[in-house]
């Protein structure tokens, strides 16, 4: 599944005013996907203690369960694009929805610490679905005049998820009188943090019943009428509609299916190319930034904070989070892809080296110095805000621009994998390596941070201002 080629002629390019307000609409909709991406994947950090304590199970198992949700984000990231290709954008929208729904109700009822692992490999198929479906139902349907603009949406639905995620389990947690185990209403309170994703999965299900098939699909499938019908609502009446479809059509006709054999070099396995992207995609995840966002909760408890705090500091890291993605969003076009990587490298091994001195100083009575305590929550904070003005932002637009067009899908499939491999190595092994030095962990993160400035300097080109069809 492709998005829609940009077209040749001045038609279509611009939206009409009396239109755009409602293909925001229809974008907000879409990207309603990627609030539960966020969501999804960051409201576990409230239940982590909870869960080991009500399971009693060792850190290595409690890994397995929060990280095992990675397994499904990996199918469901492989198959979406297919399945769209087959029933619809709008079609596998709702089976996420549907499957979102169910997870949130599993998660928040199980039997035993089996089916839990099970519900949460459910909604990670539905993570893997809503972060290929969103961005690419969003680019067929933006005028292209506001494509990038319109783009953006999805990531800032993201971490818009992350950070109402953990303000709704902080407000669980108040209600609980502190407790992550306290009952409300006969639940327990991590149960009610799993459970109330059912909202925000059954909206994201009705809005996409208001919202129209992509045209590119339509016309794939020969309903050409209604791909105009479409079109008209989100470009304006105005526009040449036969035109527009015979773009359209001349497009798909035009675009060449790469294989996996297409990203083969002679030496080393992929083209020099794929690697590179693998390199972008596997060194944002190795800087540790999942941990924020998956254990930030247990790890502040782990270090003397009470849980209420805790709850509150990991709502704050994600407001930081929000804060650096409009900073990227606003110069990264402005400055560049590689400035901001590199100037996020360095922000983050500063921050990382600060948090393994202060982590360091743990006494056996397992909390921190008031000192080491301030320089590990602010350097906490400053480590997220340098990732996501930086590599949060720019890894995902350097996939996107850096292949040539011949083998642009299938590369940017092949990093987007090692992406999730990185993501389940790093939050599977946390918890066991926080335990065996808690310092230690964070030095090793420092160091991939450093290790990814020379990586960026020898074999990241920058891609700002260059048309698709100069890469590679």
């Amino acid at each position: 599944m492709t998005s829609t080629a940009q077209p040749t002629g001045s038609e279509g390019r611009k939206a009409h005013p009396e239109h755009l307000g409602h293909v925001i609409f229809i974008t907000a909709a879409a990207a309603m996907g990627g609030f539960l991406f966020g969501y999804d994947s960051s409201v576990i950090n409230g239940a982590v203690e909870a869960i080991r304590g009500r399971y009693e199970v060792g850190s290595a198992v409690l890994a397995q369960v929060i990280a095992i949700a990675l397994i499904g984000c990996a199918i469901g990231a492989a198959t979406a694009g297919r399945i769209a290709d087959r029933i619809g954008r709008i079609r596998v929208m709702q089976i996420a929805s549907v499957l979102f729904t169910i997870s949130a109700v599993g998660s928040a009822l199980p039997f035993a610490l089996w089916d839990l692992a099970f519900w949460r490999i459910i909604g990670g198929f539905a993570i893997g679905m809503a972060s290929v479906i969103g961005p690419a139902y969003i680019a067929e349907v933006s005028p292209s005049a506001y494509r990038g603009r319109l783009g953006s949406f999805q990531q800032a639905a993201i971490v818009i998820g992350i950070a109402i995620s953990q303000l709704v389990n902080w407000g669980i947690l108040n209600l609980a009188d502190g407790k992550q185990r306290g009952v409300i209403a006969g639940l327990e309170a991590w149960q009610w943090m799993l459970g109330v994703m059912v909202i925000p999965a059954v909206l994201y299900g009705l809005l996409s019943f208001a919202i129209p098939e992509s045209p590119r699909y339509l016309i794939s499938v020969d309903k050409v009428s209604k791909a105009k019908e479409v079109l008209a609502e989100v470009e304006g009446k105005t526009v040449d509609l036969d035109k527009r479809v015979a773009e359209i059509k001349d497009a798909m006709r035009r675009e060449h299916k790469a294989s996996f054999k297409d990203l083969l070099g002679s030496k080393f396995g992929f083209l020099p190319i794929v690697w590179v992207g693998i390199g972008l995609s596997v060194f944002q995840q190795l800087v540790g930034i999942n941990v924020a966002f998956y254990y930030s909760s247990a790890l502040w408890q782990s270090v003397g904070i009470d849980p209420s705090a805790s709850f509150f500091y990991s709502f704050t890291t994600s407001i930081i989070n929000i804060i650096g993605t409009v900073i990227a969003m606003i110069f990264v076009d402005r400055i560049g892809r590689r400035p901001l990587a590199l100037v996020g490298s360095a922000g983050m091994a500063i921050a990382l080296g600060l948090e393994a001195w202060a982590f360091s100083a743990k006494t056996a009575a397992g909390t921190l110095p008031a000192t080491e305590g301030t320089v590990a929550l602010i350097a906490a904070h400053v480590f997220v805000l340098f990732f996501a003005l930086s590599w949060g932002v720019v890894v995902w637009v350097f996939l996107g621009e850096m292949f040539p067009n011949k083998i642009r899908a299938a590369a940017l499939g092949v990093a987007a994998s090692a992406q999730w491999i990185a993501n389940w190595a790093i939050t599977a092994s946390f918890p066991s390596l926080s335990d065996w030095n808690l310092s230690g962990t964070y030095v090793i993160y420092a160091v991939f941070a450093l290790l990814s400035i020379p990586f960026v300097l020898k074999y990241v080109k920058e891609t700002k201002g260059k048309a698709l069809e100069e890469m590679g």
